[in-house]
């Protein structure tokens, strides 16, 4: 095979390159790194030693599993640096605010608002002076209360991150409903909201349908859009481990990974000193910013043909027959598909992909991997049903060893969903609210992050509770969204650690210093555990073992449970003040609420491994309006919402360096990609670079190429040449968010295309 001159099996020799593997000694020197910056308490140890093993603390970092069987050590570079950041000897209170405005610390940089310290006590901002100062629960609480009873349900939004455990998230979700809204945007909404939505209409599921054990017994793995060295390292010793007993591995991704290209474990002594690395990746291909449909409809034009060939050997029939509906016209439209729009539109030789479909038709047993890649596009509905329709094809869900399996990000952002954090009546059952609490619940749906984002800058939205995380960082369209919050009537943050959300104060502004996963939690009944769920929907206690960093500090269950007994008019039916006693009653009520997936819950926490709370499409049952899986029929080979026009209109694609999660920015080393020092970048391959008249370290802006009458700039970056394909620049989120429309998001979800807008470089 001819190498296609954008996806040569090696690395473009002229570009930034960090030739040691994903894991090894680089990923050590990153802990250690860390370790003496927030220089954590001595109990830091114990509970690195313990993390994410039964009866200890669950981390706080992504979604990956919990193994029932853990190794020594079961965390990763991320999950030790989150655990680390959190148990922070650093303070942050009255002193600190006295000490810094509102509008100093705007001038700060995200890591170092984080990296001053844990929050102590709750703060309300005061106007006139322009600083946050001390005050009391009892009058938080309060005024909390007496603001939200003063306004419409429906001008309240109430906003989680992934952090707050399965028993806060539920209360928040009740709460919401009790007060007459369902206004319950989640992190999820700039992720994997297209899986929820689109995955649900496909097979009937909205969370991915393996679990661990199926990674022992699958013959091939195709990734599409996931970067797992940088957003689910622990994810690499499943993957060495199927390596090595032979399973295929095949890649499709704009970006050149390391965690998708080798691997040296660290836990393995061999690996570490003589033996070197483990490839991961038998074929990496570069598929263009919104290539992965064409990609895809070229693997199934190969299937199709194999099929054609030896009639009755390749496709599931009776599977087709009796388990999907479909079939036939999405068959017709890809055997009407040219080799030439497949490649044009998806950057690859057809060469390349009957390579890959070569690995796909020798194996029995596939699992397809997705991650944000493939759900941050305007067609990501597309994208989603075409990796359907390809496992569909040889009957490849709902069997061991196979199936599609999205990688969440957040560690209880899919337990969230579950419990019934989200803006939709079908997220949390009226029936059951009437039955346990004489609600009458809310029949409208509710906002989501666009929507309420749109609320506020027309002015419909009043009040913003987040249950942590750092939204207006996180949003498309920052600038806009930054100016917009203070009109606010209220803004309350939930949070661990100062963020850049917490410098845009509404009228009425509050901090809320909750208590951390790694925090030990003690409230009148005892010591407490909270609950989180995995990517593979597996449920997991998880208990504290840090002292808190002040006495003031109270839970998340206890903070959401104080605002909602303060917010009138009461209802006795909600017994909140039992509920922060004890969260074996909060499980109960989830137990009662979602009987089918939270069955014994109390009894079942601490079980090793997690317990399963099940997936009707693992087995075969299809909950789908047809009552069967759906294949999809494309009607575009592209993700993009639109090309960019033009010489100099390029594609532009949001990264995460492996010194982040999410807006939390740990340092400035980009190690797995060779790149340190600032994030103002914009990545391009030198060709381009060549191409548009540029030149290596020039100071550039981008300009967003989408015509609504608001301009969008981003200025100060430097051109970095990186292999990437042609038409495509990347740079990190969330620096970049202010070129992503709010307006330009998957049509289905509206999930924000934050790996598809058209820009363009202006020197």
């Amino acid at each position: 095979m001819e190498d296609h001159p954008y996806n040569a099996t090696q690395q473009d020799p002229d570009t930034p390159f960090d030739g040691a593997p994903a894991g090894g000694w680089g990923s050590l020197k990153g802990v250690a790194r860390i370790t003496g910056e927030a220089k954590p308490s001595a109990v830091a140890m114990k509970i690195l030693g313990g993390l994410n093993k039964p009866g200890g603390v669950m981390c706080s970092s992504c979604a990956w599993a919990k193994p029932a069987k853990p190794n020594t050590f079961e965390f990763c570079e991320n999950g030790a640096k989150a655990t680390l950041w959190e148990l922070d000897r650093r303070r942050v209170g009255a002193e600190f605010f006295a000490e810094h405005s509102v509008e100093t610390l705007r001038g700060w940089h995200d890591h170092d608002l984080e990296s001053s310290g844990r929050l102590t006590e709750p703060m309300r901002y005061d106007p006139g002076s322009g600083h946050y100062k001390p005050v009391s629960w009892d009058e938080a609480f309060a005024e909390i209360g007496r603001e939200l009873a003063a306004m419409s349900p429906k001008e309240a939004v109430f906003y989680a991150s992934g952090h707050a455990g399965l028993e806060a998230s539920y209360l928040y979700a009740l709460f919401a409903r009790a007060m007459g809204h369902q206004n319950l945007p989640q992190s999820s909404n700039m992720c994997h909201e297209t899986t929820s939505v689109n995955l649900k209409a496909a097979i009937g599921t909205p969370v991915g349908t393996c679990t661990l054990e199926d990674f022992d017994h699958c013959d091939t793995i195709f990734f599409f859009g996931q970067n797992t060295g940088s957003n689910s390292p622990r994810f690499l010793h499943v993957l060495k481990e199927a390596v090595d007993r032979g399973c295929k591995i095949v890649t499709f991704n704009p970006v050149r990974e390391r965690g998708l290209i080798e691997f040296a474990d660290p836990q393995s002594p061999a690996q570490m000193t003589v033996s070197g690395p483990t490839t991961i990746s038998d074929h990496y291909y570069q598929v263009k910013p919104g290539g992965d449909i064409a990609a895809m409809a070229g693997l199934m034009k190969c299937v199709l043909a194999a099929e054609d060939a030896a009639p009755g050997t390749v496709l599931d029939q009776d599977f087709i027959a009796a388990e999907t509906t479909g079939f036939d016209e999405t068959a017709a439209r890809i055997r009407a598909t040219d080799w030439t729009e497949i490649e044009a539109e998806s950057g690859l030789t057809r060469a390349m992909i009957e390579e890959a479909a070569e690995v796909y038709l020798s194996a029995d047993r596939a699992i397809g991997i997705y991650g944000m890649g493939l759900t941050q596009h305007v067609n990501g509905w597309l994208n989603l049903g075409m990796l359907v329709n390809l496992l569909l094809m040889r009957g490849n869900i709902g069997k061991l060893g196979a199936g599609i399996s999205p990688v969440r990000g957040h560690s209880n952002v899919q337990g969230q969903r579950t419990v019934g954090v989200g803006e939709k009546s079908a997220h949390m059952p009226a029936d059951k609210l009437k039955e346990l609490f004489g609600i009458d619940a809310p029949t409208e749906e509710g906002l989501n992050a666009v929507h309420a984002c749109e609320g506020i800058l027309d002015g419909r939205v009043k009040a913003m509770i987040s249950l942590g995380g750092n939204l207006v960082r996180a949003l498309p369209d920052r600038e806009r969204m930054e100016a917009a919050w203070p009109k606010l009537r209220l803004s309350v943050h939930v949070a661990t650690k100062l963020n850049r959300s917490h410098l845009a104060p509404g009228k009425v502004s509050y901090i809320l210093p909750c208590l951390g996963r790694t925090d030990r939690d003690i409230q009148a009944g005892g010591e407490q555990a909270v609950s989180m769920e995995d990517t593979f929907s597996h449920i997991y206690g998880s208990i504290g073992q840090a002292e808190p960093p002040s006495d003031q500090v109270k839970s998340e269950l206890a903070v959401v449970a104080g605002i909602a007994k303060a917010t009138p008019p009461p209802n006795p039916a909600l017994r909140w003040d039992e509920w922060t006693a004890n969260y074996d009653l909060v499980r109960a009520l989830i137990a009662r609420t979602f009987p089918d997936d939270f069955a014994e819950m109390n009894e079942k926490l601490m079980q090793p491994g997690g317990f399963y709370r099940g997936n009707p499409a693992r087995e075969r049952n299809w909950q789908t309006d047809s009552g069967k899986a759906q294949f999809t029929t494309p009607t575009t080979l592209s993700a993009l919402g639109g090309k960019p026009a033009g010489k100099d209109g390029m594609t532009l694609v949001t990264l995460r360096s492996n010194d982040q999660f999410n807006t939390t920015i740990y340092g400035f080393s980009d190690r797995l990609r060779g790149l340190s020092g600032g994030r103002e970048v914009v990545l391009i391959h030198p060709a381009e670079i060549e191409r548009l008249g540029l030149e290596e370290g020039q100071r550039v802006a981008l300009e967003t190429l989408i015509d609504d009458g608001v301009n969008r700039r981003v200025e100060g970056l430097t051109v970095t040449s990186y292999d990437l394909p042609p038409g495509c620049v990347a740079g990190y989120y969330p620096e970049l968010n202010p070129l992503v429309p709010l307006s330009y998001h998957e049509k289905n979800s509206q999930t924000p295309a934050y790996k598809g807008t058209p820009v363009r470089i202006v020197a």
